[in-house]
């Protein structure tokens, strides 16, 4: 069994094949050796707190991966964007309204079948502005005890669980 850096560097070094004069060197992998690079995403998450103590929550496009969950909203952290700013940016494109992110919650590394996610997760204050559903389905705005009821991606879940440490 092969570690991945060794994968990497076989891989490489089969792509390009060494050359050195008239020696050719080639590396060959069996077939059980084979490995694709999957996809890491970096992801700001909001917990959006209102005055009434309840936590906005999003559900996803039917039709786009994970289609018809439940989530904390947020969305990839573009380059040379803190986590911070791609909070407040994903919140405001995707909901319409204005937070102040406060503290971090959580940091969840998880892989799902076709990819890798890094969520950094951030307790927000709801500013101004009335959500709207403009890039998903439905909003709704619940109590901690209410998150229960609702079916979030498998990451979602240790949020729920480090907000209900917290309480």
């Amino acid at each position: 069994m092969l570690f991945g850096w060794e994968k990497c560097a076989i891989l490489l070094l089969s792509s390009l094949r060494l050359r050195t004069g008239k020696l050719t060197t080639q590396l060959n992998l069996s077939m059980s050796e084979t490995f694709s690079v999957i996809p890491h995403k970096f992801i700001g998450v909001a917990v959006i707190w209102n005055d009434q103590g309840q936590i906005l929550i999003d559900r996803r496009r039917a039709e786009g991966l994970m289609g018809g969950m439940w989530e904390f909203p947020g969305g990839k952290v573009e380059a040379g964007e803190t986590v911070e700013e791609c909070i407040q940016r994903e919140i405001l494109e995707e909901l319409g309204i204005e937070i102040a992110v406060g503290d971090r919650l959580i940091t969840i590394d998880h892989d799902y079948t076709k990819f890798r996610v890094t969520l950094t997760v951030h307790h927000c204050s709801h500013i101004t502005g009335e959500p709207q559903p403009i890039e998903c389905d439905e909003i709704r705005w619940v109590n901690l005890e209410q998150l229960d009821h609702y079916t979030f991606p498998e990451a979602n879940i240790q949020i729920i669980n480090a907000l209900r440490q917290q309480s």
